[in-house]
């Protein structure tokens, strides 16, 4: 059976787009932007193909499925992040009027949106932990690194800054976001303690100054992150490969300059 329209790309990424709008639009913060990821894309999606073969306990939310009903679902991933990690959660209020403002082919009540949060949290069979979200390694790891980093000093053209926090924390974050511009890339987020320890490395070769390589970041991952080298490199090797394709639009800094896609251990 073929998957439905709004899963293949370009579609998928159209949708993407729309929850990481909301984001900026909304004002959340990363850990509810790459939680609401998380359960959208990673969990919700992905069991699309399964409730569109169910003919049993169909609901209007779901059958027929549209870009329009997809983007309210997109607002429940956001409003569920925001509960478990907003000391003050967004209101339903807040979710409707933007639902209002920026969904333009259906109007949605506020019991609609009650509805699909019920929906949602079925589907994902109501597991809707935070525990396993890439972000918090990350998160965590570009801690230990500024941490670890401390007191070492790179000359510019200001003044001197330290190297640990040359590697990018908004950096990081647009190479999480570039990885789910395709299905191929954004199942990597599969591998989450990895991949934060890859996506701190490939940061690494982005944004410290080529002539500062000398710091051992693979060996320093692989004690920090408790995962094999060679597990890294090759998650690295692929995120290197995703970003930096010519045909991709990337979201990068123009103050970025291009690596050499060699990865060393030393």
């Amino acid at each position: 059976m073929r998957e439905p329209a709004f899963l293949v790309e370009p579609r998928r990424r159209q949708l993407l787009d729309f929850l990481m709008n909301a984001c900026v639009w909304l004002g959340v913060a990363p850990i509810v932007k790459y939680t609401a990821l998380s359960f959208f894309a990673d969990r919700f999606l992905p069991c699309l193909p399964r409730i569109s073969r169910e003919n049993s306990a169909q609901n209007w939310l779901l059958h027929p499925l549209t870009e329009s009903k997809l983007q309210i679902f997109i607002l429940i991933s956001l409003w569920i992040s925001s509960k478990l990690h907003d000391t003050y959660p967004m209101s339903s209020k807040m979710l409707k009027s933007f639902g209002d403002r920026h969904i333009k082919d259906q109007h949605f009540t506020m019991r609609d949106f009650v509805e699909a949060e019920i929906i949602f949290m079925e589907v994902l069979n109501y597991e809707i932990g935070a525990s396993n979200v890439t972000f918090l390694f990350l998160e965590e790891l570009l801690i230990q690194f500024r941490q670890f980093y401390a007191w070492t000093y790179f000359p510019c053209s200001f003044g001197y800054v330290e190297i640990g926090e040359l590697v990018s924390f908004h950096a990081c974050m647009d190479i999480m976001d570039l990885l789910y511009e395709t299905e191929e890339a954004a199942s990597l987020y599969g591998h989450s303690r990895p991949l934060a320890a890859s996506i701190l490395v490939t940061s690494y070769i982005l944004t410290v100054p080529k002539q500062r390589w000398e710091f051992p970041v693979l060996p320093w991952v692989k004690f920090a992150a408790s995962h094999e080298e060679e597990h890294v490199e090759q998650l690295v090797r692929k995120v290197l490969e995703h970003i930096l394709v010519p045909t991709t639009t990337s979201t990068m800094s123009p103050g970025y300059v291009e690596p050499s896609c060699q990865v060393t251990k030393d």
